[in-house]
């Protein structure tokens, strides 16, 4: 096995990396400078190789994006600063008079060694619920109804289901590639 650093201050999101890995993780908390772009995956390749020129050793970057399809590609990559400064709560009202509250959900992984850069994308099509429910989970999961569901990522979480929540999950299909890179053995959910 590589050794790879996580880079992330997210204890909650190593732990669950970890656990779908199947072993730990290094991980280092570092403040990288966010690329103001609307494709994940080169937000994703400039935070690696950042982060690369900082440890000098392999990393794994992780980033989110969310997709509403009546406002194309916003948030998007900046989802993380429209819920910084409007909340769950806001970003709901933002498709109040929209028909359309269709949206995309996506985790892309980013490795580094030094060399090339490996990305490991999952997507997720769903809709953004009218009010935020649940608690539980990551930034947006209180509003985003992944397709062929009935409630929030939240909800999931809450409910302790990880059969549930695996099933559905957007982080499963982008580590799913991950293991397949560092071959690992994927097991069927």
């Amino acid at each position: 096995m590589a050794d790879i650093t996580f880079i992330t201050g997210n204890q909650h999101k190593v732990e669950a990396l970890e656990k779908w890995l199947g072993f730990s993780l290094k991980h280092h908390k570092l403040d990288l400078d966010e690329l103001q772009e609307l494709d994940p995956k080169l937000v994703v390749e400039h935070k690696a190789k950042q982060a690369y020129e900082i440890l000098k050793t392999a990393v794994l970057i992780e980033d989110t994006a969310l997709w509403f399809h009546s406002l194309g590609r916003l948030p998007g990559t900046f989802v993380k600063w429209f819920i910084e400064e409007i909340g769950n709560d806001g970003l709901c009202r933002l498709l109040k008079d929209f028909d359309d509250r269709s949206a995309t959900a996506s985790v892309i992984y980013g490795y580094y060694d030094g060399q090339n850069v490996q990305t490991f994308e999952g997507t997720v099509d769903g809709t953004i619920n009218d009010l935020p429910q649940g608690e539980s989970g990551f930034g947006w999961d209180p509003i985003f109804i992944p397709e062929g569901a009935d409630k929030t990522y939240a909800q999931m979480h809450a409910d302790g289901s990880d059969s549930e929540l695996s099933h559905y999950s957007v982080r499963n299909k982008a580590v799913a590639k991950l293991k397949e890179f560092l071959d690992i053995p994927v097991q069927k959910a």
